[in-house]
Order: structure tokens, then sequence, then C-alpha cells
């Protein structure tokens, strides 16, 4: 769900007045975005929902110290929160394995599945089948948009490490479209 300019402004300006009233606000506001994101970075819906929930206690413990900057800085303030405790969570619990990294870039089909054929929904549940430290660099890289060398210096891995993990997820998931595609 997208809250809209107004919305988002309004909630501004009630945690700038009412911490109390903005907390329930940015809860029904917020929720399907912050549980979103969970579920792009953890593959048990439990985790999920326990992130989902750290994340709101963080986003309630420091709501006092967002500043409105414009259009979507609410939004993109949650999503920061939402995405660091994620990745708190997969560090904390060790989960965050990485495969062996070859400096090889792994062999990626001469033709892709067709993913545009796929729903939201079904490409979400694809892409949360792969293993940790695969979805996490790859959601990092083409879903957040953060560069390789910021990757490695949030999960401690080398930029190569996390090129090579992102490759291979790629095909991974690839392979994983293919295959889902041919049973649908």
């Amino acid at each position: 769900m997208i809250v809209s300019r107004d919305k988002e402004r309004d909630i501004a300006d009630l945690i700038r007045k009412d911490r109390q009233s903005a907390t329930k606000e940015i809860y029904c506001a917020y929720a399907g975005y912050v549980v979103g994101i969970c579920a792009r970075y953890l593959s048990s819906d439990d985790d999920v929902k326990d992130v989902a929930q750290d994340s709101f206690v963080k986003i309630f413990m420091s709501v006092g110290s967002f500043r409105y900057s414009g259009d979507g800085s609410l939004r993109a303030w949650i999503g920061r929160i939402t995405v660091n405790c994620a990745l708190n969570y997969l560090r904390d619990n060790n989960k965050l394995r990485f495969a062996s990294v070859s400096y090889e870039i792994p062999d990626m089909e001469e033709d892709p599945p067709d993913a545009e054929s796929l729903t939201g929904d079904e490409l979400a549940a694809l892409i949360r089948t792969l293993p940790d430290g695969y979805r996490t660099v790859f959601n990092l890289y083409a879903i957040e948009g953060k560069r390789h060398k910021e990757i490695a210096g949030l999960l401690g891995i080398k930029e190569n490490s996390s090129a090579s993990q992102y490759l291979r997820a790629k095909a991974l998931l690839a392979a994983k479209i293919k295959e889902y595609l041919n049973t649908k």
C-alpha cells in the first residue's frame, strides 16, 4: 500500500504533536509495507512476524527523531529501520551464510525465463526460496538499489563476494523461475 503525500504529511505533523496517536497511524498506514520488507529478507513467516514487530518497536521508540523532509521521507525512514532490523536478525541468528566465493561468473542461461508472466506474489515467493545470503544480497542490490561496496560494508563481506553472491542469486532465481513456469 502506498500512503498518499497528504496522509504522510498528516502523520509527520501528528508525530510532532502527539506521538501516541502517531504510532497508531503509522502502524495502520505502514504495517503491510514493513511486513513486505521483512518477507523479502526472511524465509520463515514466524521470523517475518518477529522482525516486523521489532521494527515497529524501534520505529515507535525513535519516532521523535524523525524529521519530515518531503514526500516519501517517512516511508524511506521506516524502510531503512526495517531493513536494518532484518539484517540484524539474520546476523544475530547466524542465518547469513554465503556460498564459497569463486571469482568466476556463474553460468547464466542464454535464454532467460519470462519473469514478466509471473505475478508479484509468485516472484516474491520464489525470491524467498533463495538461500539467506543470496536472498539478502539480491534484495539489497536489486530492490534497495545499494552498490556492492555498500552491501559489503553492511554485511561484513568483500565487495567481490557481494557481486558474486548477487550473480549466483540471479542465476539460481532464473532457474527457479524457469522450473516454476514449466510446472504452471
